[in-house]
């Protein structure tokens, strides 16, 4: 039996969807404080319903999702697909980036010097310091990505929540982005779970593997898989969707 801890997130027989019909259910797994959690799966199989269920902005519609006492909705950053894709933010790196404490301002309408130097020690970890004064919108797509990042980890206490970070990019700058994100996770301890179309990806960086399949005999996407990559690969999914694939 999964035992909560102050830092644990716990689905069992879950299913997330919106007005009374599910998008995803089946749902049994475990997220531990430190932990790597790939998500993968086809388009459409209820991935980011999933995410959603996570940040808590879903209610499950069955079964339970149970969050450790100390895992806090202020504890969690966010990359959505919808923020990755902006390229027209007017604002500058070091001022999006600092945005990503505001979560933790209440009423007080200045940062704090803490925060600042949060955002600056991020900027610092992602490799963007030097563009801190450099218009968003004028660069790359690795760029931005690493800056959203940034900005994500300043309100990411203790999870890092990421939907695709890496669509769109060349597999070079796809490679340094999954590098960093592993070093993040190794280094600081925050737990992150990332949504990936990339099985290759979540086979050599992350510690556990969840895997959605699309709509079953009753038209409901459904988990198909949980455990660590070596699992993966000896499981009957990973035989059939990953092994004969690349065979």
């Amino acid at each position: 039996m999964n035992t909560v801890t102050d830092n644990t997130i716990i689905c069992q027989n879950a299913a997330f969807g919106y007005d009374g019909r599910a998008a995803v259910r089946g749902l049994d797994f475990t997220v531990n404080q430190g932990d790597y959690l790939c998500v993968v799966g086809e388009n459409g199989s209820g991935k980011s319903t999933l995410i959603k269920g996570l940040l808590r902005l879903v209610p499950p519609m069955r079964g339970t999702i149970t969050f450790g006492a100390a895992l806090g909705k202020k504890d969690t950053g966010y990359l959505s697909q919808e923020t990755a894709v902006k390229k027209d933010f007017p604002a500058g790196v070091y001022e999006i980036v600092l945005s990503g404490n505001s979560g933790s301002m209440g009423l007080r309408p200045f940062y704090s010097p803490g925060e600042r130097q949060r955002a600056e020690e991020n900027m610092e970890r992602l490799g963007v310091a030097d563009l801190r004064r450099r218009c968003f919108r004028e660069l790359s797509g690795g760029q931005q990505r690493r800056v959203l990042i940034a900005r994500a980890l300043c309100a990411a206490r203790k999870m890092l929540v990421l939907d695709e970070p890496a669509a769109g990019l060349d597999p070079l700058v796809t490679s340094g982005l999954y590098d960093l994100l592993e070093k993040i996770n190794r280094d600081m301890g925050i737990t992150v779970i990332m949504v990936s179309h990339d099985i290759e990806a979540a086979l050599k960086y992350a510690r556990f593997v969840l895997y959605l399949e699309k709509e079953d005999a009753r038209g409901a996407n459904i988990q198909r898989f949980f455990g660590s990559p070596a699992e993966y690969m000896k499981s009957d999914t990973g035989r059939e969707l990953y092994v004969h694939r690349v065979g």
